[in-house]
């Protein structure tokens, strides 16, 4: 396939992407580590308390609701667009381009939050040792890192971040294992995170928030449709597996970790020593080495997190410039890794100057670039998951093709009606993500209704004043 601007083929890495690499590249964008360790405590503290483990396990039935119909019309729908593609073709071309800009700044939002913490933790690593580093300047290293190997051949990224993933996840359950073998703590076993009480204490509105933003990288599977070995059979496998993987890490991890101090102290050490519950428990229960490791995978784990966006980004912005939606020289491949080299070489020249922006306007990276990344991230994928279950309804709502009821209505109407409340959840609760900048609160979901509202507008246009090419929008690999 040809396209006409770039005069370049188009065709990505086939058959380049098994099972476990899909399974991995989601893991990676969701970080259960940097989940973990870094959001849990807040969670916790600023939500339902001891509850939040039975919030995450609630989570994790909502996107297994959610899988049924994404994976049900992923079998007729390979495109590296994903969600756009799905939204496109189930609610027509102009509301599946509003999403595709929206999961564009979501997942740039996501990105830019991960490049504060990452630089902030690897500055203060660097310091420890005498080398004194501004956070943005760590950061920039870090992207001048990713960019290279995001272009590489996508075979390799599956086998960089299977490494990364399988040691973060060996890490969690070493550390569940220890505390299971030191008894758990002072009140045993307890199970109180799983009682209705617990799970509806004050602040379950509030906690879902934080919950949502370690779920946010299930479309990575469809994400990689062009590129995956059998499609319609691994993308399906990779989705569920993902989702009961990083539930079970969820749900298991936390609870014990509320457990190891006791349900009765976790809020109040919570209050306390936030920053450290997670190195605090490890090097008490196994010792110091745990705490180090785990301190030390922080930093993998957010290395993991960028370069799986990355890889989601430039295939995004591949995806609209293949179809010349956006900037057509987007679509360039490069010509041994066919990869979307320009994109990703686009992204990251970006991500430099707004990290050094950042850095010499003197913006806090925990308290000034976290919340400005991660609040329309956490919002803006949720809003693009909610108009994915909806298409997913409409899409079989005229041909049931090989479906259920379960799989084309039940089970999505489901997830929509959740997902629906945790968008107003976290648009009412936004302060939480915004670190309190009033400012923010609402200027970033005014401003996603307006990158919906420009993505509604070019493909008003397009159909307007370029109608062949708006036909070929979002339907390059539909199968019948």
């Amino acid at each position: 396939m040809q396209n006409n601007e770039t005069g370049q083929a188009t065709g990505l890495n086939r058959n380049a992407i098994g099972l476990w690499s899909l399974v991995f590249f989601v893991l990676a964008t969701n970080g259960p580590l940097t989940g973990l360790v870094g959001v849990a405590p807040t969670a916790i503290l600023l939500g339902n308390g001891i509850g939040l483990p039975s919030s995450y396990l609630v989570a994790g039935i909502v996107y297994l609701l959610f899988c049924v119909g994404f994976v049900a019309m992923s079998r007729y729908i390979h495109n590296t667009g994903a969600f756009y593609a799905y939204i496109s073709t189930g609610l027509g071309r102009p509301m599946g381009t509003a999403a595709a800009f929206l999961a564009i700044v979501a997942y740039g939002g996501l990105q830019m939050s991960c490049y504060g913490m990452i630089g902030f933790f690897l500055s203060l690593a660097l310091s420890e040792v005498g080398i004194n580093v501004a956070w943005w300047v760590a950061s920039i290293v870090i992207a001048c890192i990713v960019q290279p190997l995001s272009s590489r051949n996508v075979a390799l990224n599956g086998k960089t971040l299977g490494i990364l993933m399988s040691i973060e996840v060996i890490t969690l359950i070493v550390f569940d294992l220890a505390v299971i073998g030191d008894g758990g703590g002072p009140e045993s076993f307890s199970t109180a995170s799983f009682t209705v009480d617990a799970f509806l204490s004050p602040g379950v509105g509030a906690v879902f928030a934080f919950v949502a933003s370690s779920f946010i990288g299930i479309e990575t599977t469809a994400i990689y449709a062009e590129e995956a070995r059998d499609p319609t059979r691994t993308i399906p496998r990779a989705t569920y597996i993902s989702v009961v993987l990083i539930t079970a890490l969820l749900v298991l991890s936390s609870w014990l970790l509320i457990v190891s101090y006791g349900p009765s102290q976790a809020i109040a050490i919570a209050e306390q020593n936030p920053g450290t519950m997670w190195f605090d428990t490890a090097a008490r229960v196994a010792g110091h080495w745990l705490s180090l490791l785990m301190n030390a995978l922080l930093i993998t784990s957010l290395f993991s997190i960028v370069l799986s966006l990355q890889n989601t980004l430039s295939r995004y912005l591949y995806a609209l410039g293949r179809e010349q939606v956006f900037l057509p020289f987007f679509a360039r491949l490069h010509p041994r890794h066919k990869t979307p080299h320009v994109a990703s070489f686009v992204l990251a020249i970006v991500n430099i100057i707004l990290l050094a922006a950042f850095g010499l306007a003197s913006i806090d990276p925990m308290t000034g670039v976290l919340p400005l990344g991660s609040a329309p991230a956490a919002l803006g994928i949720l809003s693009v998951q909610v108009l994915t279950s909806l298409a997913v309804i409409c899409f079989f709502q005229h041909d049931k093709r090989h479906t259920n009821i379960w799989q084309r209505l039940v089970a999505p109407l489901l997830s929509l009606s959740a997902m629906s409340t945790g968008v107003f959840l976290i648009a009412t609760h936004m302060e939480l993500l915004t670190g309190g900048i009033e400012f923010l609160n609402t200027a970033i979901p005014i401003g996603l209704v307006l990158v919906a509202a420009y993505g509604i507008l070019v493909a008003l246009w397009l159909r307007r004043y370029r109608p062949q090419r708006y036909a070929k929008l979002a339907n390059a690999s539909l199968d019948t």
